[in-house]
C-alpha cells in the first residue's frame, strides 16, 4: 500500500510539474512551440492531457523505448502536415525548402500531364513490359504491343477529353425545347392528314 501511495504522488508531482511548465510557456508570448525531453508512456499521456485541456497542440515524436518525446504548440502556431511529416522524419523543419519542394512537384506532375495529353497518349505508371517479362519473353512483348498498335487505327481510341459534352446548360434545355416543338409539330400534322 505505500508502494501504491509513494507511485501516486510521484504521478501527481509529476503532472504539478508538467502543468507549470505548460502554464509558463503560455504565458511566454514569444514562444511558440516547446519541446519536451524522452519519456515513457505514461509520462506522455500526461503530457498530452494537460496540453489538451491547457487549448493545445501536442504530438509524438521519435522512436517508442528509444528517443519518444512530445512537442506542444499553440493553437494559432499548430504544425502543418509538411512540418509533421519532417519532424517524424527527424529533420529539421524549414517552411521555404518545403513551399519550394511543394512547388516542384507541381511543376513536375504539371509538366508530366501536359507532356502526356500533347502526346496524346496514356503514360502507364508501370512498365508491364519489363513486370511480365518473365512470362512472355522480350520478343513476344515486342511482337505485342505491335499488334495492339495495328489495332488501334482500325478501331479508334477515342481519349476521355473527346468524349466530354462542352453543350452548356442552355445548349442543352434549347435542344430539348426544340424537339419537343419538332414532335408537337408532327403530332399536330399527323392529326391533321
Amino acid at each position: 500500500a505505500k508502494m501504491e501511495e509513494k507511485e501516486r504522488q510521484a504521478k501527481l508531482k509529476f503532472r504539478t510539474k508538467i502543468e507549470d511548465k505548460i502554464n509558463e510557456f503560455l504565458k511566454n508570448d514569444n514562444e511558440r512551440t516547446v519541446k519536451f525531453p524522452a519519456m515513457d508512456k505514461y509520462q506522455r499521456s500526461v503530457v498530452h492531457d494537460v496540453s489538451e485541456v491547457a487549448g493545445l497542440v501536442s504530438h509524438s515524436f521519435g522512436e517508442e523505448e528509444v528517443d519518444r518525446h512530445i512537442q506542444v504548440w499553440k493553437k494559432e502556431f499548430s504544425p502543418c502536415e509538411g512540418e509533421l511529416s519532417a519532424l517524424r522524419r527527424g529533420e529539421e523543419w524549414d517552411p521555404v525548402k518545403f513551399q519550394r519542394e511543394k512547388e516542384e512537384k507541381e511543376w513536375r506532375e504539371k509538366l508530366e500531364e501536359e507532356r502526356s495529353r500533347a502526346l496524346n497518349k496514356v503514360a502507364p505508371k508501370t512498365n508491364y513490359k519489363a513486370k511480365y517479362e518473365h512470362l512472355i519473353g522480350k520478343e513476344a512483348a515486342l511482337d505485342a504491343a505491335k499488334k495492339t498498335d495495328a489495332t488501334k487505327s482500325h478501331f479508334g481510341m477515342v481519349s476521355a477529353e473527346q468524349k466530354k459534352d462542352r453543350r452548356t446548360v442552355e445548349d442543352i434545355q434549347a435542344e430539348i425545347r426544340a424537339k419537343k416543338r419538332q414532335k408537337l409539330d408532327e403530332d399536330i400534322h399527323d392529326n391533321q392528314s
